[in-house]
């Protein structure tokens, strides 16, 4: 009896079926959308700050920078070419000096590689891997010899002006030098499931394997190779080593920038540094998302002088057209989403009332025949009930078209993801002589609005709320009639 009773109870109220269901629709597909949009938008920070971090980087580890003791030189600090009476090499009057050294990138601060195993014992860590950012920089100068200057009567020290000064570069005593430098990453290759060296192609030879600890081979980004005239099977010197090229990898997402110019093992990077036993990162994945902000707080308590950094506080390094999306899905989406939703909730909840005053008369009847408080509110809640469920099915497939045509469409987003990498001149960056420089790896990238089942359940339980909310309310009010009401509609 039931059954039949809410079927005509619909079929008869249809124009307010429609207009509740309608506005529920509504509100339920622009959270369905607004929820898809805002999905895209992480999966796309996330592909962003794949390409500099690695893949599965959930978790970064540094070291917070501290102010150098008295006549202490910083780590990463300006660095000083010394070449002594005898060095280089003097031909035609021009002595030619060249020197390289490989020091941590300015403004990072190392710490000690056992950190590494603290950070994998903290509970729920999957994998950690450690990095050591290092910056190459090479001096190459062109002197001017002594051929034909003055000097005194025992072969002193050089008098007179310097007129007879010949040789350098310009033949007439000049001198000229640069400064190139490019980024080292030393890493350990076992640890290949998470960190930078895990967000690349590789476009030619091999990548580095565990066996390639202690020994001098590289792995180049293919745009400095190309850049550099380097390709595999060549040789890249490294702090006055040669390495053997074995490959050329790039970037997983096209305009993206590689984490670094050059990628060595790290034992090697840390003794040509004179870094042994240093690291400058930790990079960690953790077991399950909802482990994350657990995983952070025991890294910072095992490690209280540490920076720990998660995706959510990276992502706020992404600027561009792909930030201020993001920014506007979070701010007025969710709001517009709300309001339209509670808007939705208080028309369902209107109508049914008002549908309860207009049935003065036959809910009175009911109760004059015996029908209990309980019957009526069960009665008044299926059908608002059954509207909300209407309204939430017709929603969920507007919802549906909606993100397929953003979809199809795929609105192109840019996204600058900033990368601290030290150059020199004449170096990736053209920055100045050992100079840190942040580049903006400029990534576009095409949003999609993903549609995952628990957008469809949050949906339905949405539908089901309004109806049983306009529903208990109304049958509340439909249970206070008195059956004299209806007596006196009658007479």
């Amino acid at each position: 009896m039931f059954i039949t009773y809410l079927r005509r109870e619909l079929a008869g109220r249809r124009k307010q079926t429609a207009i509740v269901a309608s506005g529920m629709a509504l509100a339920i597909a622009l959270v369905i959308i607004v929820n898809s949009v805002s999905s895209g938008v992480a999966l796309a920070q996330a592909s962003v700050l794949q390409s500099v971090y690695g893949v599965g980087t959930d978790i970064t580890v540094s070291q917070t920078a501290t102010a150098p003791a008295e006549g202490e030189t910083p780590t990463g600090g300006p660095q000083r070419f010394d070449f002594g009476e005898g060095d280089g090499t003097t031909t035609d009057g021009t002595t030619s000096v060249s020197q390289s050294r490989l020091a941590a990138d300015r403004g990072t601060t190392t710490f000690d590689a056992t950190a590494l195993d603290t950070v994998t014992g903290v509970a729920n860590v999957s994998a950690a891997a450690a990095t050591l950012s290092l910056s190459n920089t090479t001096f190459n100068g062109a002197l001017p010899g002594t051929a034909g200057t003055d000097t005194g009567a025992a072969g002193g020290a050089p008098t007179g002006d310097g007129a007879g000064r010949t040789g350098g570069p310009d033949g007439a005593g000049g001198s000229a030098f640069s400064v190139d430098s490019f980024s080292v990453l030393g890493l350990d290759a076992a640890d290949d499931a998470v960190g930078p060296l895990s967000a690349v192609t590789l476009t030619d030879g091999r990548t580095l394997t565990s066996t390639d600890a202690g020994t001098n081979v590289a792995v180049l980004d293919s745009s400095y190779g190309a850049t550099a005239g380097l390709a595999v099977g060549g040789t890249v010197s490294i702090a006055g080593t040669d390495f053997d090229i074995v490959g050329l990898v790039t970037a997983a997402t096209a305009d993206a920038a590689t984490a670094a110019n050059v990628y060595v093992p790290l034992d090697v990077a840390q003794t040509l540094s004179g870094l042994t036993g240093q690291i400058s990162d930790i990079y960690v994945q953790a077991a399950s998302s909802t482990d994350i902000a657990q995983i952070q707080t025991g890294i910072e308590t095992a490690l209280p002088d540490s920076t720990v950094k998660t995706q959510a506080d990276l992502a706020s390094s992404v600027s561009g057209s792909l930030s201020s999306a993001g920014d506007l899905v979070k701010n007025l989406g969710l709001w517009l989403s709300l309001l339209v939703l509670g808007a939705a909730f208080l028309i369902a909840i209107l109508f049914t009332i008002s549908g309860v005053t207009r049935r003065t008369r036959e809910f009175g009847t009911l109760k004059a025949i015996g029908w209990s408080n309980g019957k009526i509110v069960r009665q008044v809640a299926g059908e608002s009930l059954v509207q909300g469920l209407i309204g939430g099915a017709a929603g969920i497939a507007v919802g549906l078209v909606g993100i397929l045509v953003i979809n199809l469409v795929a609105p192109t987003l840019s996204a600058d993801a900033v990368v601290t990498e030290a150059v020199g001149r004449g170096g990736p960056g053209g920055g100045g002589f050992g100079q840190a420089a942040a580049e903006a790896a400029t990534t576009d990238i095409a949003l999609t609005a993903p549609v995952t089942l628990t957008v469809i359940l949050v949906a339905v339980a949405l539908s089901v709320l309004g109806g049983l909310l306009a529903g208990a309310i109304g049958g509340w009010r439909a249970s206070r009639l008195r059956p004299a009401e209806a007596l006196r509609s009658i007479a």
